[in-house]
């Protein structure tokens, strides 16, 4: 009897290329592993509408992990259950109060597949409007339309007060709530419950499936991977990754531009001479 493995999957910069498509051989390798009986799941920052296109195009039937990790739902299975672990709405408009004070330029928060975006932005309506259509996409200040607990938040900060944001956010929430900046060139910070992360997420699908910590195979390239890389009993970084994820990491994989997860998996399986692409 195969032994299964669950194998967690980040999005950008780690399944997808640059241009976010999911080439050929890659999806050939994943499609191969399904039909040997092991289990795949994507586990991204990205919301449900961001992410359920690679999904389908995958033909998973798994949980999917969203929001890293704020949010768990299984697309084709509700009775699977839904577990979500937003921000507490006090908390919420706190920091919605700052980010104005310290002059952000803009504030998003997500409620599960609904948007809010506090100004117009043409960058980032355009990117949340090429996801599924679930969910709705509104525009409009966040100290009004913010009423419900968002699963997470993000502060598009003004680079002149950033220090003065991230500080606060350290001093008066750090007990409840996780920042991450993204780093050049934006500086975007990305603020969600702290009770959540993907290890977490993924632990709770692992122990649904019955596989054990050792046969977890993870894969990621940024900072918000370092939970589940580390958990993972075999934890892989992209070559592109950051220092820190690959510093952590059992192995370190080609580039996402290079069918990383595809080559690290077909030769831990010893798939090379079955997949023709």
């Amino acid at each position: 009897m195969v032994q299964r493995y669950l194998i967690a999957v980040d999005l950008d910069g780690t399944l997808l290329t640059d241009d976010k498509r999911i080439s050929t051989y890659t999806k050939l390798t994943i499609q191969k592993l399904k039909d040997m009986g092991h289990y795949v799941v994507i586990a991204t920052g990205r919301s449900n509408r961001m992410s359920i296109l690679y999904y389908d195009e995958l033909g998973l039937n798994t949980p999917l992990i969203n929001s890293n990790g704020a949010f768990i739902h299984h697309p084709t299975n509700r009775s699977w259950g839904v577990y979500h672990h937003p921000l507490d709405l006090k908390t919420a408009k706190d920091i919605v109060e700052i980010s104005y004070a310290l002059q952000s330029e803009n504030l998003l928060a997500a409620i599960e597949d609904n948007v809010i975006v506090d100004r117009f932005d043409e960058n980032i309506v355009k990117f949340y409007e090429s996801g599924s259509d679930t969910g709705q996409l509104m525009l409009g200040p966040l100290k009004d339309k913010l009423n419900e607990e968002p699963t997470l938040m993000l502060i598009y900060p003004n680079l002149k007060t950033l220090d003065r944001l991230e500080k606060y956010l350290d001093e008066t929430h750090s007990h409840h709530v996780d920042h991450r900046n993204w780093g050049s060139p934006f500086h975007i910070i990305e603020v969600m419950n702290k009770s959540m992360n993907k290890a977490i997420a993924v632990k709770k699908v692992a122990d649904y499936y019955q596989i054990p910590r050792e046969r977890i195979i993870a894969f990621g390239d940024e900072k918000n991977d370092l939970h589940m890389i580390e958990f993972a009993g075999i934890g892989v970084a992209m070559e592109n990754g950051v220092e820190e994820v690959k510093n952590i990491a059992d192995h370190i994989t080609k580039s996402n531009e290079e069918d990383g997860v595809a080559v690290f998996l077909a030769d831990y399986f010893n798939l090379r001479q079955k997949i023709q692409v």
